[in-house]
């Protein structure tokens, strides 16, 4: 694994992703499209991919998945496939990935975990430091340790929700 300063890629993730943002909402007008990942949180450091979430109605879920790949997309297989959660890769020379999700599912976490960095520096060091011991590790060494961190910040917040 090898990680960017925030300077280094957010200025590109952004501009990239207003134009897949306005592909997206021509071929889905009823998506929500939101700038998820490192690259939509100010000063994390990432390894400069653009990460997009694409909330759909679930009844609209499978149709949505079937419509993406004619703006380059295609299923990813080796990550977590569910009835309200599809992640799509982009066949471009694009780092570009997108999670489709089902509005009101469990999987809008990636707008939880991204707004609670965004309010909290604290965190995003904590996410950088996390991130930058990762360093030359194999991807998915790498992910099971992201994972880790991502659970605890939720496992965190269920206890502090119990002791109010």
């Amino acid at each position: 694994m090898k990680f960017y300063p925030a300077e280094k890629y957010q200025a590109a993730c952004n501009e990239l992703f207003v134009r897949y943002e306005r592909d997206i909402k021509k071929l889905i007008p009823n998506a929500r499209v939101e700038h998820v990942g490192a690259s939509s949180i100010p000063s994390a450091v990432s390894k400069g991919d653009l990460d997009i979430f694409v909330g759909v109605e679930l009844g609209e879920f499978e149709d949505v998945i079937e419509r993406l790949p004619t703006l380059g997309f295609k299923e990813k297989l080796d990550t977590l496939r569910a009835l309200e959660l599809c992640m799509l890769e982009s066949t471009s020379s694009d780092d570009v990935a997108l999670q489709v999700v089902a509005n009101g599912s469990e999987f809008e976490c990636f707008l939880t975990f991204r707004d609670k960095l965004r309010t909290n520096p604290a965190l995003v060091q904590q996410y950088n430091t996390l991130k930058m011991g990762c360093v030359g590790w194999s991807q998915e060494k790498y992910r099971k340790k992201k994972s880790a961190y991502i659970c605890l910040l939720y496992t965190s917040d269920a206890a502090d929700e119990e002791d109010s």
